[in-house]
């Protein structure tokens, strides 16, 4: 599979750069007759969009309003492809001219250089998180799919700038200040990413995404085992560098007796995340990935240049100072993407 698209049977190919005219996808595999209009994938991409990170956010505003292109009439999918653009309004590319030949500690452009032989200097191109708004876009049309059966996923912030919290309000976290799952550590944030900008630096956090209403059978035995999918999806997103299922790496330092979850009814606990053998068991499937701090700083650094010369750069342009809370619908959507994929599977094992 190219590396664009992502997907079996439901499948989204994304398309455009961070200074480009624009962002866009093609879904294809979408089953005819599920509701689906630009405000139903608008609302997505408002959670998203530049401009609503709040106390970390960039100062790029940009209304990332969809425009839906093909494969929906009436209000409803038809079953054919679904295009869509989200045009780009407010690029500044001049900011990134003085460095163009610098290489960014953290970023891609080293990496992107030894693919390639070139790269878009402007945000990163491809490499941006700008790229993410079209995956947004993807989830909400996957998650319009999902809604008719009965799968609801919610993703919140469980842990920032090293600052944990417990998971007090799910539901009303993507209304709160950093998808906080709990309002009470908001103001503990707050002043954590107070510090963190008053030294020109940047935070990470810990993002947690639960599905509920997930089927049980959904996932392949072997290869494709559904936490495996969802690993994979959630690593598909730049600023991820691990995922973890149910207790995760919590669970190598407990035993057997204590990990397992005993099957009764109702269920006493869900240490296995939903997922046992790869396939779900019908329980909401619990997925954390870790976010690390936004690259570009304001903070001298050490590098290179395209020639290999040493080199110091401060990172000028405007930038998150942490990619939570933005992050939090991406990975969301990357979740919704997989169980609608492995839903198709699933309808052909059993048809």
């Amino acid at each position: 599979m190219h590396g664009s698209t992502f997907g079996d049977l439901f499948r989204l190919t994304t398309y455009g750069e961070s200074h480009g005219p624009a962002l866009g996808g093609v879904i294809d595999g979408c089953p005819p007759g599920v509701p689906l209009d630009e405000a139903v994938i608008q609302r997505d991409l408002d959670r998203r969009r530049p401009g609503a990170g709040g106390l970390t956010g960039t100062a790029r505003k940009e209304p990332d309003a969809v425009r839906l292109l093909s494969g929906v009439f009436e209000g409803e999918t038809t079953g054919t492809p679904i295009g869509f653009v989200i045009e780009n309004t407010n690029q500044r590319s001049g900011d990134y001219e003085a460095a163009k030949n610098l290489l960014r500690p953290g970023h891609a452009d080293g990496t992107y250089l030894a693919k390639y032989g070139r790269r878009d200097y402007r945000g990163g191109g491809r490499a941006s998180a700008r790229e993410t708004a079209a995956r947004v876009a993807g989830g909400a049309v996957a998650g319009a799919m999902l809604a008719a059966c009965g799968v609801t996923v919610v993703a919140y912030t469980v842990e920032f700038g090293g600052i944990p919290c417990a998971v007090a309000d799910a539901d009303g976290a993507a209304g709160r200040a950093f998808c906080a799952a709990d309002p009470a550590v908001v103001p503990a944030w707050e002043a954590r990413a107070r510090e963190a900008m008053a030294s020109g630096d940047s935070l990470g956090g810990i993002v947690e995404v639960r599905a509920t209403g997930v089927p049980a059978g959904l996932g392949e035995p072997v290869f494709d085992k559904l936490d495996a999918r969802l690993a994979y999806a959630l690593m598909g997103v730049g600023a991820v560098k691990g995922v973890e299922i149910g207790n995760g790496f919590a669970a190598a330092r407990l035993t057997g007796s204590t990990n397992n979850d005993p099957i009764v009814t109702p269920p006493e606990s869900n240490n296995a995340g939903g997922i046992l053998g790869g396939i779900s068991n019908g329980q909401p499937v619990i997925a954390r990935a870790a976010i690390k701090p936004i690259p570009s700083i304001a903070v001298p650094q050490r590098t290179s240049d395209v020639a290999g010369n040493p080199a110091e750069i401060v990172v000028g342009g405007r930038h998150d100072r942490s990619a939570v809370p933005r992050v939090v619908p991406v990975l969301r959507a990357m979740v919704l993407l997989t169980l609608a994929d492995m839903v198709l599977l699933q309808r052909r094992v059993r048809a």
